[in-house]
């Protein structure tokens, strides 16, 4: 698993963090929690979607620290260094049974929402940002224009985004009350 997906997603993490070893640890961690779910004998179908996943949710959750440590800053309240180091061996939230369902669920609903994609439109987008390639690139590996790799991705994000949308409303709408016998 290590050597198949590890390339693709330091660029993905690169592309992001525009930082290649913060995105090397990131990677690190996301394959160290990935693995860590695996051997606690959880199965794992899609390994490189929750790579994925999970190196997205750190990736916020690193953005979020950052923010409040700069509200922290600007409001002169110090950061506690003491502390710093504690916060590293609290369990991650990511492995969390409820969690962990809930980010399953989500991967499977967006590999699906892609897999149903039209093919030209599934392809570009699958080349342009899982493996990374420019517009212009796509478009040559595909004989077709820049511009209807723009339409094909742009059309895969909008169904992606509404999957995630749809994902979102699910997990707000509360359980149904029980209904109490007198």
């Amino acid at each position: 698993m290590f050597e198949r997906y590890y390339q693709e997603l330091l660029n993905f993490c690169t592309r992001a963090l525009r930082d290649r070893e913060a995105a090397a640890d990131l990677v690190q961690e996301s394959y160290a929690r990935v693995l860590a779910l695996q051997q606690s004998g959880q199965p794992v179908p899609e390994p490189r979607a929750l790579l994925y996943r999970t190196a997205r949710n750190l990736q916020i959750d690193q953005h979020r620290r950052g923010a409040v440590r700069a509200e922290l800053s600007s409001t002169g309240q110090a950061v506690d260094e003491a502390d710093e180091p504690m916060r590293e061996f609290a369990a991650p939230t990511a492995c969390e049974p409820e969690t962990v369902l809930a980010s399953g669920q989500a991967v499977e609903a967006l590999l699906a929402t892609i897999e149903n994609l039209p093919l030209r439109c599934r392809e570009a987008f699958v080349l342009h940002k899982f493996d990374g390639l420019p517009h212009a690139e796509v478009a040559q590996r595909m004989g077709i224009s820049r511009k209807m790799v723009e339409q094909h991705i742009a059309l895969a994000l909008q169904a992606c985004r509404r999957c995630r949308e749809g994902q979102d409303l699910r997990a707000k709408v509360p359980p149904p009350k029980k209904k109490s016998t007198p």
